[in-house]
């Protein structure tokens, strides 16, 4: 599209009457409009340019310039003098999915079109180029190493005064995992599955041995890999099935149910009354930051028995016990109460005493088999000091379940414990990382 010397490129042109109403292009006041030019040349930038000063991105980065990656460059083989192609540099890869995360980005496929097309992915990987797969597989494989990233984003905070692991709530969210409800079978079914898997994963290797042809021989591996790999499915189903019928009620245990898709996955009840496979996530988050300090996934579907196990996590973590826990009912375990209330521990547990089935007793008093713990226990909960520090709960724990829910934590895209638990960590390293920021800026201190 061209324009005469002279014209204002904001008024329509003479070629461009046609892409107006008939009865708008001889009207007194046609209409002026800003049209697209698609011909103009856009001026180069640089990268460095693309973001202002105080952009998300870049304080992601600044958090991944200051953490040890040790363990991501000692597993590259490509090194200075040596033969092979030169590895993405760790850091970008953490970067980008830590921004991701941010961004409620959970797809590789998706992650994968936008450093090439978003200006703030693009700024992270810096004219490295990535793919899909690559991203996929990072994501998932360095277990070890993000939780030791979420240690450190943790002490870093307290090394500064801004985290003192005073009060920690805790609390479980159930999270639709990667398998449907028709994977689950009992045993009968998964032993009949079995022996198909395995007659199938010979009939592929056998027909691999006859077929010279290389195209062929290709999808002859590719159809044997992922007959193998749903035959160890269907094997570890089998080998969880004991497990689930153990929480079966006396003669209905034969009708325990396992999944071939994700053994590993159980059918929970979920926040809206339904039944789906799940994982159950926690998080222990400090009260006073809402800075998430503990993170597991367990697969039952009850959070009673996780608040000793999350204690203990913190002080591995950090050489500290918690000096209390806000939980919810769902919690509440007399054996646990006394776990972590233990002299070694001293941690005070705040959760809601359940209502008597007399109506006519106080819950709040002791009862005669009460451990002088849940006696404490009862009665601390009956003072307006509890009740009002137990009221943090909500405002802690259930807000990071949201944050995370809006981030994309609602259906899981892998399958199995350990790739879920790498899931999570990437969102709690997330929340951590943007939450210091706002912590930072409210005392005024540089992000």
């Amino acid at each position: 599209m061209s324009y005469n010397s002279g014209m204002n490129p904001s008024e329509p042109h003479a070629d461009d009457s046609a892409a107006l109403p008939a009865e708008l292009v001889h009207a007194a006041a046609a209409p002026r409009l800003r049209r697209a030019e698609r011909d103009q040349l856009i001026p180069a930038m640089r990268l460095e340019e693309l973001l202002s000063s105080d952009h998300q991105a870049r304080v992601v980065w600044q958090f991944v310039q200051g953490v040890a990656l040790t363990p991501l460059y000692a597993g590259i083989r490509a090194v200075e003098g040596g033969p092979g192609r030169p590895a993405i540099d760790p850091r970008i890869l953490v970067a980008v999915w830590l921004y991701a995360t941010l961004e409620g980005v959970g797809s590789a496929r998706a992650l994968d079109y936008l450093c090439t097309a978003h200006h703030a992915f693009r700024w992270l990987c810096g004219g490295v180029s990535v793919n899909y797969h690559t991203l996929a597989d990072f994501r998932v494989a360095h277990l070890d190493v993000l939780d030791a990233l979420l240690t450190h984003s943790v002490a870093s905070l307290r090394e500064q005064d801004l985290v003192d692991l005073n009060r920690v709530a805790q609390d479980g969210m159930r999270v639709r995992a990667s398998a449907g409800a028709a994977s689950f079978r009992r045993r009968p079914t998964l032993e009949h599955c079995l022996q198909q898997a395995r007659e199938q994963v010979q009939r592929l290797r056998t027909e691999l041995e006859d077929d010279p042809g290389q195209g062929k021989r290709r999808q002859a591996q590719a159809q044997q890999r992922a007959a193998r790999e749903r035959e160890e499915r269907i094997r570890q189903a089998l080998a969880r099935l004991p497990e689930l019928a153990a929480k079966k009620k006396a003669g209905a245990q034969d009708q325990a149910r396992s999944s071939t898709t994700d053994p590993e996955a159980t059918v929970m009840e979920m926040a809206d009354g339904g039944f789906r496979p799940a994982y159950n996530v926690e998080f222990s988050t400090d009260t006073a930051t809402q800075i998430i300090v503990g993170v597991d996934v367990i697969t039952a579907g009850s959070d009673q028995g996780q608040l000793p196990p999350m204690v203990e996590q913190i002080h591995e973590r950090f050489a500290q016990y918690p000096r209390a826990a806000l939980v919810d009912g769902g919690f509440v375990k007399h054996d646990d109460i006394d776990t972590v209330s233990a002299p070694d521990k001293g941690c005070t547990v705040y959760a809601p005493v359940p209502k008597p089935r007399d109506a006519a007793q106080d819950r709040y008093a002791p009862r005669p088999k009460d451990s002088a713990a849940v006696a404490a226990w009862r009665q601390r909960m009956a003072t307006a000091d509890a009740q009002a520090i137990y009221k943090d709960r909500a405002a802690t724990a259930e807000c990071v379940n949201a944050l995370a829910r809006n981030r994309g934590l609602r259906q899981l895209l892998v399958r199995g414990w350990a790739k879920v638990k790498a899931i999570v960590l990437w969102y709690a390293l997330a929340h951590n990382v943007a939450r210091a920021l706002s912590l930072r800026a409210t005392l005024g201190m540089p992000g």
